[in-house]
């Protein structure tokens, strides 16, 4: 029996060749069918040069383990999971590495409306299928169709945002908004192209500026990954050269998108957590949908900002382990209206408690349309009040020793300790959290201050010096 070690604790992610390749892929397939008993499953693959020869392997497997295939072609992950729902499909799978290195695919699988599977929720037992190896004869082969989903698709993104608000754009005293919108080579590019026609068809004002727009596999420009801050300048640049109002830049299958303020600054995503947290919660209040606090998922890695936000507002604020299926699933359990990651990931309700890379910027241009103010502003106060140190990435011979390390140092100060992921350790001005990365051979920390940068950047270099010893 094979070990697959593609298997992940809540998507699938391999190098190719060695951990991920068609044969697999194709098992992986008759193992899904197997296990969903799905009649009807929804395919797509982002633009990596062996997604396409994955995606048409795990198509045979499916149609051989006897479900029909629908095949959505080039696609952001957000595709696959609109799809499933809305043509009721029992199950859906993108072919996507997102921000992985170039050697690297993978895969995100949910069942049917939308569900999130994770190691939690049956992606273990498709594993154990897909390695045994051993398929039950089915009664019929499924069949194969292709579908293109993208109108269908922009215009349920639209339904998130009141066009009239980014109409107000046209008061002569208010310059058109402008974006600098960077796909990374990714496979954000075409949704950008559709919904900067339906929105002109609208009358809606914005100037997209295109960064990197065209999906290319062999990504000239580097990965898309805009965590990586070698990889912000072009996106920062394009913001300041164009006098834009924001910059935007997405992530490989867009499931995360990334912010820029007017002057170029980087946002990071915990920030705009809070803001679009706040919004939710204040449109919810507005229709009086229920006397109970409506909720907002967030992870462990970074949450003052969040929980006050949330609490200010009226809302309830619950704490999830990182990982979009884990959220997701802690999303519907909850009813929650939205759920954030400081990583960039940002769930909605309506969106079948799933994630969106295009909902959010739409989202924030609506804010600042409304306010008439600039991205800055919505932030700055937040930034100030609880500073961060950003997520900074450590490669450690032995991991749990090291946390361990962390751990026992500062064990008998603490005020608070939380294990939902990896360690969080609270204190009186500063919190900090310390993970093993899911998906890559990390470890990850998080630290924030109440209101004091510097005593931020001093306990980062204090925990960073034990973990590295």
């Amino acid at each position: 029996m094979t070990n697959l070690t593609c298997f992940k604790a809540y998507d699938i992610r391999g190098k190719i060749g060695e951990e991920l390749n068609t044969e697999i892929s194709y098992r992986i397939g008759r193992a899904f069918a197997q296990f969903t008993r799905a009649n009807k499953v929804v395919i797509g693959a982002d633009i990596r040069l062996t997604s396409e020869s994955l995606k048409l392997a795990l198509a045979n497997g499916l149609m051989d383990g006897g479900s029909d295939v629908i095949d959505l072609g080039l696609c952001g992950t957000e595709h696959i999971y609109f799809a499933t729902s809305y043509l009721g499909a029992e199950g859906g799978i993108a072919v996507t590495a997102s921000h992985n290195p170039i050697d690297y695919n993978g895969m995100k699988l949910v069942r049917e409306s939308s569900k999130a599977i994770s190691g939690d929720t049956g992606l273990f037992d498709i594993k154990a299928l897909a390695e045994q190896n051993e398929f039950t004869n089915v009664a019929r082969k499924g069949r194969y169709a292709t579908y293109d989903i993208s109108q269908s698709y922009t215009e349920h993104l639209l339904t998130y945002i009141n066009v009239k608000n980014l109409s107000l754009l046209h008061s002569k005293s208010v310059k058109p908004l402008k974006l600098v919108v960077n796909a990374g080579n990714g496979t954000a590019g075409p949704t950008i192209d559709a919904l900067e026609l339906a929105l002109k068809q609208l009358n809606v004002p914005i100037e997209f500026i295109k960064v990197n727009h065209q999906p290319d596999g062999h990504f000239p420009n580097g990965i898309p990954n805009p965590l990586l801050v070698e990889n912000r300048s072009v996106t920062q640049k394009a913001v300041i050269e164009h006098s834009a109002d924001m910059g935007i830049a997405w992530d490989g299958d867009f499931d995360r998108c990334f912010f820029f303020d007017e002057q170029g600054h980087f946002i990071e995503g915990y920030y705009i957590v809070g803001l679009l947290a706040e919004y939710f919660l204040a449109k919810n209040n507005n229709r009086q949908v229920t006397s109970s606090p409506q909720k907002i998922i967030h992870d462990p890695r970074l949450t003052w900002n969040t929980i006050d936000i949330v609490a200010q507002a009226g809302g309830q604020a619950i704490q999830n382990k990182t990982g979009h299926a884990f959220i997701k699933e802690r999303m519907r359990s909850e009813d929650a209206i939205y759920g954030g990651e400081m990583s960039a990931h940002h769930y909605f309700k309506d969106f079948f408690y799933c994630d969106s890379g295009m909902i959010p910027w739409l989202l924030i241009a609506e804010l600042m349309c409304l306010r008439q103010e600039p991205l800055s502003n919505l932030v700055q106060a937040r930034i100030k009040a609880y500073p961060t140190s950003g997520e900074i990435n450590s490669r450690v011979a032995d991991a749990q020793k090291a946390i361990t390390r962390v751990f026992n140092f500062y064990q008998s100060d603490a005020q608070l300790i939380d294990n939902t992921d990896g360690i969080s350790m609270e204190f009186s001005y500063w919190r900090f959290n310390l993970r093993s990365s899911n998906t890559e051979p990390v470890v990850r920390l998080n630290v924030e201050s109440k209101g004091n940068i510097e005593l931020m950047k001093e306990k980062v270099k204090e925990v960073l010096v034990l973990l590295r010893k």
